[in-house]
């Protein structure tokens, strides 16, 4: 399961690789967001965070989450608050015992769009290709969350390949 933790929303997806056909493939299981009131009291947020994520790992059972490291940002409140989204997210996957993986925004772009500068959009055209959806997951957060799913996918059987190699 791939996280994209926001402040506004939190997008989920996840990913399975079929490898039982001669060519293996990528097939979208679910994904989801979590929207947040800007109303709400930051505490109340980050507890729906908690308990829709928990909620969405509970369903899907993933075998490993995998989120988004934290990236640099001008404004230092708003990376403050991402950072409270993100620890809550770490949270309910290790209250789960679920191992955990963290990708730098660099490293998921490229592994899925092949250059690490891509815009959302090309993001998401991606994320519908390899997965073969009919269209674009919407919102844009739960496409994010997707592609961070493949990031991972892509990593673990890179390495997999690498250590049968070696």
């Amino acid at each position: 399961m791939g996280i994209d933790c926001g402040t506004e929303i939190t997008g989920y997806g996840v990913v399975e690789s079929d490898d039982r056909s001669r060519n293996p493939r990528l097939v979208c299981c679910g994904f989801g967001a979590i929207r947040l009131s800007k109303q709400k009291t930051m505490p109340k947020r980050l507890m729906q965070v908690f308990d829709e994520l928990t909620l969405a790992l509970e369903r899907w059972q993933p075998e490993v989450v995998a989120v988004e490291e934290v990236f640099y940002s001008v404004n230092a409140k708003s990376a403050l608050k991402l950072g409270q989204v993100r620890g809550v997210a770490l949270l309910a996957a290790a209250k789960l015992g679920l191992p955990l993986a963290e990708y730098a925004p660099l490293k998921i772009k490229s592994s899925v769009v092949g250059y690490g500068m891509a815009s959302k959009e090309q993001v998401k055209f991606m994320v519908a290709r390899l997965l073969e959806l009919a269209e674009a997951p919407e919102p844009p957060d739960a496409a994010d969350a997707l592609a961070v799913a493949i990031c991972h996918l892509h990593t673990a059987q890179t390495l997999l390949l690498q250590e049968v190699r070696g």
